[in-house]
């Protein structure tokens, strides 16, 4: 297996895809324009062509069948809760994963509209914690990678992602840009809801929302209500001329896996966080990851490595939670994964994967936590008080 962190990197700049290259993935036609894109501009000769994931992967066997997890989400005379239980649960397994994002409308209007995004791997979302009315779902890739002479690599494997799920939770912790996460109390109109807490690969909050589920013998959906969220790597790597992305989030289960969509406005802050009066948005962007239920798959190595390094990471979030309940809000020196903040965390979590006997190393990994996150801009000195 390759190292951990050097795999991370390259996941998160972009360059790992599996299965087929972007082309591949979504078909060929044969038009004047060249290549046929699934999720893109009108075809022409001036349409962009999708950037994003560059190698190739081994193929892979998509399950056509209605999952167990399905089958016990369309059980009967199930209270509406447990219902709601049972399509987050249902977001575990196996997937091949295909992530497309395009910017549908630039205001004003671009003389060349930006390329689409482009990329898929295969992943591994375990139940990390289910406490009841609490849901902790971590995903694991696991990439194998097609070299030039035909032979594939061993598995990478990397952390991925991290969403939580509460039900009727008294507080949030909202992204507001340039930075800054602040705690929200909840009120009464959100009774009943859901609370979605979606972390980066390294711990560090990402962004939270708001939310109902919604069930029907065709599919289960959760809508989130407006929801604030740093610029994702996709989008920082190419474009500094906006600071946040304002918009809707869906996830929707279906019998061979789920999805998740996203309906972004590209917007411009003020020093103060606040909308520029001049110009707000630049753009809309839609976009749609796919969960496909994959069988026949080896995810032994993400086994490993989510057995041996779970508990760290759950210090990590922990720790991170403490700090937002004893100070409410909390400003970061900078994009975490932007400037490389994240690399202790993961060279830790690699020493413990490697060497399990680290795991019961509560002093190394508590200094390991405490020194990234002051690193990062939080305010460890708080968490002593």
């Amino acid at each position: 297996m390759k190292p951990i962190h050097l795999a991370t990197l390259a996941v998160l700049s972009g360059l790992l895809s599996s299965g087929a290259t972007a082309a591949d993935a979504y078909g060929q036609s044969s038009t004047s324009a060249g290549p046929r894109y699934t999720f893109s501009w009108p075809l022409d000769a001036e349409a962009p062509k999708p950037r994003g994931g560059t190698t190739k992967g081994p193929p892979v066997v998509l399950d056509k069948s209605g999952s167990p997890a399905w089958q016990r989400l369309q059980e009967k005379n199930i209270h509406s809760f447990e219902r709601d239980r049972r399509a987050i649960l249902a977001m575990a397994g196996e997937y091949r994963v295909t992530f497309d994002f395009l910017e549908i409308a630039s205001y004003p209007p671009l003389d060349r509209p930006p390329a689409p995004y482009q990329s898929w791997g295969t992943e591994k979302v375990y139940v990390d914690i289910d406490d009841g009315k609490f849901i902790s779902l971590v995903h694991i890739l696991e990439m194998r990678i097609v070299e030039k002479d035909g032979s594939v690599s061993e598995p990478i494997v990397t952390k991925h992602w991290r969403q939580d799920w509460q039900y009727e939770p008294a507080t949030i912790v909202e992204y507001r840009g340039r930075d800054l996460w602040q705690a929200r109390k909840l009120g009464a109109a959100e009774k009943g809801m859901w609370v979605q807490t979606v972390y980066q690969v390294d711990e560090s909050p990402r962004y939270a929302s708001v939310g109902k589920w919604e069930h029907t013998p065709s599919f289960s959906t959760w809508l989130s209500g407006e929801t604030w969220r740093p610029l994702p790597r996709r989008e920082w790597s190419v474009r500094d001329d906006y600071q946040v992305l304002i918009g809707t989030n869906r996830h929707t289960i279906v019998p061979t896996g789920w999805l998740q969509e996203e309906n972004n406005l590209k917007a411009v802050l003020t020093n103060a966080r606040t909308l520029d009066p001049a110009r707000p948005y630049l753009g809309r962007e839609y976009g749609v990851a796919r969960y496909e239920r994959i069988k026949e798959a080896d995810f032994a190595a993400a086994d490993r490595y989510y057995e041996r390094t779970k508990r760290f990471w759950q210090d990590v979030r922990k720790t991170w939670i403490d700090a937002f309940a004893k100070v409410g809000t909390i400003t970061l020196r900078g994009p975490v994964d932007k400037l490389g903040l994240f690399l202790p965390l993961f060279q830790r979590a690699d020493e413990i994967a490697e060497q399990p006997g680290e795991q019961a190393n509560t002093e190394k990994n508590g200094t390991a936590i405490r020194s990234a996150l002051q690193n990062m801009g939080v305010p460890i000195e708080a968490l002593a008080r």
